[in-house]
Order: C-alpha cells, then sequence, then structure tokens
C-alpha cells in the first residue's frame, strides 16, 4: 500500500523502483501476455478451471496426507483451501504447522530417522534434503501424463527464477516452488516526514537516517540478528551487496574484505539505531516492532508487506514506504532472495496423492486465490492480478519485484543448496551476532566464523 498523502514531495512512491514492464521483461515472459491473463472474478471461476485438465482428481480418494510447515504466508493462505482441495480429490490433508525454527529443527529429525510423515512439507535445506536421500525425485512425477497435465499447469506462467531455483546441477527437480520473496527495506513514513528525510538508499545514508530517526519510544531500524542459520537473510544480503559470497570454491567466504565490511557496516547499525535486545530477535521480533511503531525501519522479506498493509494487525497501514534494498556507492544491491519450496518425503506412503497436492496448490487456480490474501506466489498471472495488488499492495509488490531482480540466484542457491547448509549459516550468524552485541571486531568474528564453517564443510 502507497505511503499516506501528508508525506513530502522528497519521498516519491516508486523512486528507486523497476517498472513491471522492465521486471517482465527481465523474467524473459513476454509484455503482451499479461493483458491476455484471466482475471477469475469469482471462486466458482476458479473452481470450474481444475474441470479443464486431464487429471483424475479423484483417484487417490479415501487417501491422507499429512502436510508440514512453518507458521507462514504461505501456511495461512493455504489452510483455508485445504477444504476445496479434499472436495476436489478425496484425499484428506492433516496439517502440522509450527513455528519456524522449532519446525526446521523437528523436520530434520523426522526425515534422518526416515518418518514416513510428513507426506509432502515446506522445506529451505535442499542439498542437506538431497545428499540424505530425504527427497522424493520429481521429473518423473512431472512426466506421468496420469499425474500432470503440463499444457493446463502452464510452467510459462512461473516466474523466472521459480523455474530455475528447484533444479539440482543433474536436471533433477526434487522440490516446487511455492512462494516468491526479496530482502525489502520498510519505512515508517510518518517518522520519515518527521524528520524531513529522504529515502535512504546506500547504506551509508541508511546509517545516517536510522541515527536521525530514532527516538526513546522508537528505534531507527530492526533486523534478525540472532545467532542461529534462521536469522541470516538480512545479514547476508549486506554481505552480497557488498560484493561478496557466501559459499566460493566449496569453501566459506565470508571472511573476505568486502564481507568484513559489509557486516562491521550491519553491526554498527544495530548497535548504533537497534532496538534493545536486538541480539536476540528474530523475523517475528522486526515485525512487530515495525507493526506496533516500535522500529522506524525495518529489513527483511517482502512477505511482510501482506501483515504490514493489513489495517486490522498493522498501525503502519497505509504509512509505509517499501523501497528497494540499499546499495553501495557505486554498486548495485543484491539483497537476498529465495522460493519456500515444498518437497515430498522418500518415505512416504503417499508420493502420488503428494504430488496431485503439489500441483494443486502450486497451479495457476490456487496461485489466484492464495495471491488475493496478499501471497506473493510464484506466478506472473497471480502477480499481475488485481486481487494481489489490493491485499498486497501495489508499491510492495512494486518493491519486491525490484529487489527480486537486483537478486543473484545463484549466489543464494550456492549457500541454500549445499549439503551442510545450515553448519554453515550457523557459523556465520554466530560471527555476525558478536559483532552486534560488541564481543568481538567484525575481521575476528568473521574469520573464526569462516574456519568453522570450513570445518564442518571438510566433514
Amino acid at each position: 500500500m502507497a505511503p499516506s498523502e501528508n508525506l513530502p514531495a522528497k519521498l516519491p512512491s516508486h523512486s528507486g523502483l523497476a517498472s513491471r514492464r522492465s521486471f517482465v521483461k527481465g523474467l524473459g515472459i513476454a509484455l503482451p501476455a499479461l493483458s491476455m491473463l484471466p482475471r477469475w472474478g469469482f471462486a466458482q471461476d476458479v473452481a470450474a478451471s481444475y474441470a479443464n485438465a486431464a487429471i483424475n482428481w479423484k483417484q487417490f480418494a479415501g487417501q491422507t496426507i499429512t502436510l508440514g510447515g512453518a507458521i507462514h504466508p504461505w501456511t495461512n493462505a493455504i489452510t483455508p483451501l485445504l477444504p476445496d482441495f479434499t472436495e476436489l480429490t478425496g484425499i484428506r490433508v492433516v496439517p502440522d504447522f509450527r513455528l519456524e525454527t522449532t519446525y526446521l529443527g523437528a523436520l530434520a529429525i523426522q526425515l534422518n530417522r526416515r518418518d514416513s510423515t510428513p507426506d509432502v512439507f515446506m522445506y529451505t535445506t535442499y542439498g542437506q534434503g538431497i545428499s540424505g536421500g530425504w527427497l522424493e525425485p520429481l521429473n518423473a512425477y512431472y512426466a506421468d501424463k496420469s499425474l500432470t497435465d503440463l499444457a493446463w499447469y502452464d510452467e510459462g506462467d512461473l516466474l523466472k527464477t521459480a523455474r530455475t531455483f528447484p533444479l539440482w546441477r543433474d536436471g533433477e527437480r526434487y522440490a516446487m516452488p511455492i512462494t516468491s520473496e526479496a530482502v525489502t527495506l520498510f519505512i515508517n513514513g510518518d517518522a520519515l516526514a518527521a524528520k524531513n528525510l529522504s529515502v535512504p538508499r546506500t547504506f551509508e545514508e541508511l546509517l545516517v537516517t536510522a541515527n536521525a530517526i530514532k527516538t526513546d519510544e522508537m528505534s531507527g531500524i530492526a533486523m534478525r540478528a540472532q545467532a542461529g542459520g534462521n536469522s541470516s537473510v538480512p545479514a547476508m544480503s549486506f554481505l552480497f551487496s557488498y560484493g561478496g559470497e557466501m559459499i566460493k570454491d566449496n569453501r566459506a567466504a565470508f571472511a573476505s574484505p568486502e564481507a568484513i565490511a559489509a557486516i562491521e557496516m550491519f553491526g554498527q547499525l544495530l548497535s548504533q539505531a537497534g532496538p534493545g535486545g536486538v541480539s536476540g530477535y528474530e523475523w517475528y521480533h522486526v515485525l512487530d516492532d515495525f507493526l506496533q511503531r516500535r522500529t522506524a525501519m525495518a529489513i527483511d522479506s517482502s512477505n511482510f508487506a501482506t501483515d504490514i498493509s493489513n489495517p486490522a494487525r498493522s498501525h503502519v497501514a497505509g504509512k509505509t514506504v517499501f523501497a528497494a534494498f540499499p546499495h553501495v556507492a557505486g554498486r548495485t544491491s543484491v539483497p537476498f532472495m529465495s522460493h519456500w519450496q515444498a518437497c515430498i518425503n522418500s518415505k512416504s506412503k503417499h508420493k502420488r496423492a503428494a504430488f496431485l497436492f503439489l500441483l494443486w496448490a502450486t497451479s495457476k487456480p490456487t496461485s489466484m486465490l492464495t495471491a488475493a490474501a496478499g501471497l506473493a506466489t510464484t506466478r506472473v498471472s497471480a502477480w499481475s492480478s488485481e486481487g494481489f495488488k489490493k491485499a498486497f499492495g501495489a508499491q510492495a509488490a512494486e518493491a519486491a519485484l525490484t529487489n527480486l531482480q537486483n537478486a543473484d540466484v545463484d549466489r543464494a542457491k550456492a549457500i541454500l543448496f549445499h549439503p551442510v547448509s545450515r553448519p554453515i549459516l550457523d557459523a556465520f550468524m554466530i560471527g555476525v551476532n558478536e559483532v552486534v552485541t560488541g564481543a568481538k571486531p567484525a575481521k575476528i568474528a568473521m574469520t573464526n566464523a569462516a574456519e568453522k564453517a570450513n570445518a564442518a564443510i571438510r566433514g
């Protein structure tokens, strides 16, 4: 949602944001197709579209699958639709959703001991799952005409990053992307206007703004800084934007001069203008602070926009500036991006039913419904729908698209798909946390962190 109308002219709602036209061209999708996209005005139109698929939706009727996931915008959007899936297919879905950190920890234990459930689950540590034999290969399911109608599914409608993200180096797919997100800067427009400040574009400007905008009641900026891999997303965005990499030649690369400079800036921002106790912050602390006006700026997932734009939850709905991720002077910003993915348990007893669920959940009609709930899906048609723009906010969508465009998929995949990504990310964030708390200078903290990560890589 656009900033409030009383903001000064120096806060243009689309400053620094790429147009949808330029972004779609960057995805390799012909723009005229957007004008021909179906406009699903009513739920019954969406339901009717499933009948157009050359799929026997009832072929696994009577089976029950367990869906594992984090409490997340995707689970919030898909849960109300599960009864519709059951009505369509006869397959019962039992959801098991938990707080993200708890969920990811428990899931690894379940998969490692070869439990047959959950049958299908949200997943991030792709390399670990493939190396451990936990994930079911999916190419054969896509090729099975009794399960998949590729013309109806229309993979060409997927964002370019969503088409390439799940591909393993041998061309096999072990997952379906379910969301699209990139790290974004959120600003309380009223707080910015009160100080007559402009939207910061560089990291140096961000530091100056964060210190200028903070008050006794409101921190200048909030970001995740907890000493665990799940908090690594904003810090990795700094590292990438400074020209660094997390992994290079199968070694942790975050002791490089670029990485050290990035984390030094990250630490300065939070130590000088962050909230008290920020060293323990996870994403939900950041979001809550921003919604409740306890912080003037926040950096985290673009998916926060749904909550930020919801007046029932947010005190800054309609008053938030959604902006491009900052950059180093002379460089382009490189925010971290990712697609949450959903995978099938290689030990599931209901793999084909689980695949049918994934096909349904990521299809055009289902994506239209979840997008109308504010979910940033993987489909161009859903991103350009009026329902999504209304729920997510048109300016928030533009900012998210800009940050997705600027992101480097290969750098993100290098860490996310590494077989020991979790120990690497944990070591990285322990080092970042030490910088934020002032326990160690960036050079020492990140050198030690890289040594720990490389020890984990060597095994």
